[in-house]
């Protein structure tokens, strides 16, 4: 990509000349003004057309900077007139404030003048009805004021923070910018899909290509840098939501920092949502423990059964005391004299339920439909079989467990 700046010539030996960008300390890179076309001198400020790669700064083009002219020659000055000041074509007066005009302003025609107006006598104890708030009692609902979330709901996703990768570029040299800026957008894949095109263009112009060799060995030296300092940023997302954070984003963060090398900054982070994390399912659990009791005790057996199959940890196991009261509840719920639709919705519940197995039916409604059903579930529920006078079948295959890719460091999006 090209762009122009103004350089400043800082040293000269024959026809090669070093410079730097106006204003700035130190040399930038060299230059050819033999084959610029250009005579340059030490000290004079340029106007140069920059190529910047991955590697270097190539100067393409050199040329005088534009200075305003002195005078007038074509007499093409534009002379601004000043316009006469006049007052607003517009008056704006604002009523007092107070509900309506004041009492003096309502009407200044005579009393003769005035047309007569029955009054409507105010049904007594009018003024004590208490009004109702805007939007109750009809279909429209008030203004809601835009950019900001609805109480209780959480917002989607982290917040994008960019602290930590920005004092990173700070430290990298102009040439490892462009290259951690890969990184960021797709690690290593990027910096090779980058070097392959700006090489695939330098053969199409002429121009000499770059080292990728070189480029690689210089991304993979600061790739750790650059996956702490995304991971870094994403953290510090996480911990600025606090409570608000939703739980997948919470263990993603926490997941992914074993897949980076932390600093004494990135251990306390990690640390700290860790605790967050750990106390959010402590919460969870112990909610759903104490839904499961209630369900048990209000007898509650559809209500228990999902209970169990949505447990909101892994860590969340029940107890064998819990699990035998639900097993005994479902039980009882799949009798011959429950509704043939309740009795089906029943076992659905059931079949998804960790404690399936330990269920025994009191018997199959006198009905197609639950019979049919029950044939179809007689694998998961083998109690089930035996009423149907059925060879129990085997337990149905575990799942496989899902294939884990190996684990590689790539940059926080």
């Amino acid at each position: 990509m090209s762009r122009r700046i103004d350089i400043e010539i800082t040293s000269l030996s024959g026809s090669t000349a070093t410079w730097r960008a106006a204003g700035a300390k130190l040399p930038k890179g060299s230059l050819d003004a033999s084959a610029l076309g250009v005579d340059v001198t030490v000290g004079q400020v340029y106007r140069a057309e920059i190529e910047q790669t991955m590697d270097s700064s190539e100067v393409v083009s050199l040329a005088a900077p534009k200075t305003a002219s002195p005078l007038d020659r074509r007499n093409e000055r534009l002379t601004l007139i000043a316009k006469e000041d006049k007052g607003p074509d517009v008056t704006v007066t604002y009523a007092p404030k107070g509900k309506g005009r004041p009492r003096g302003d309502r009407d200044d025609r005579p009393r003769g003048d005035r047309p007569d107006r029955p009054r409507t006598p105010r049904p007594e104890g009018a003024s004590d009805r208490p009004r109702a708030p805007r939007g109750e009692g009809s279909d429209k609902k008030g203004p809601r004021r835009e950019g900001r979330p609805e109480r209780g709901k959480r917002p989607e996703g982290l917040p994008q923070i960019t602290t930590h990768r920005n004092a990173l570029l700070a430290t990298l040299s102009a040439e490892n910018i462009v290259i951690a800026e890969q990184l960021l957008r797709g690690g290593l894949p990027a910096v090779r899909s980058a070097v392959e095109e700006q090489n695939k263009n330098a053969v199409a112009q002429g121009r000499p290509t770059i080292n990728a060799e070189s480029i690689l060995a210089a991304a993979e030296a600061i790739l750790g840098s650059v996956n702490l300092a995304a991971w870094k940023d994403r953290a510090a997302a996480a911990i600025s939501l606090g409570r608000e954070v939703r739980l997948r984003d919470l263990r993603q963060v926490v997941t992914s920092s074993r897949t980076v090398i932390l600093d004494d900054e990135g251990k306390a982070q990690v640390k700290e949502l860790k605790d967050v994390l750990t106390a959010r399912i402590e919460h969870l659990v112990t909610n759903w423990r104490s839904a499961l009791e209630k369900a048990i005790e209000a007898k509650n057996a559809d209500e228990a059964l999902r209970l169990t199959a949505t447990a909101p940890d892994s860590s969340a196991k029940l107890s064998s005391e819990l699990a035998a009261q639900i097993s005994e509840l479902a039980s009882q719920a799949l009798s011959a004299e429950a509704a043939a639709g309740a009795w089906i919705a029943t076992l659905e519940l059931a079949v998804d339920s960790p404690v399936r197995r330990s269920i025994k039916p009191a018997g199959i409604p006198d009905d197609e439909a639950a019979k049919t059903a029950a044939v179809k579930n007689a694998g998961a529920i083998p109690a089930i079989a035996t009423l149907l006078g059925m060879k129990v079948p085997p337990p149905p295959p575990a799942r496989p467990a899902a294939r884990r890719r190996p684990t590689t460091s790539r940059p926080s999006r």
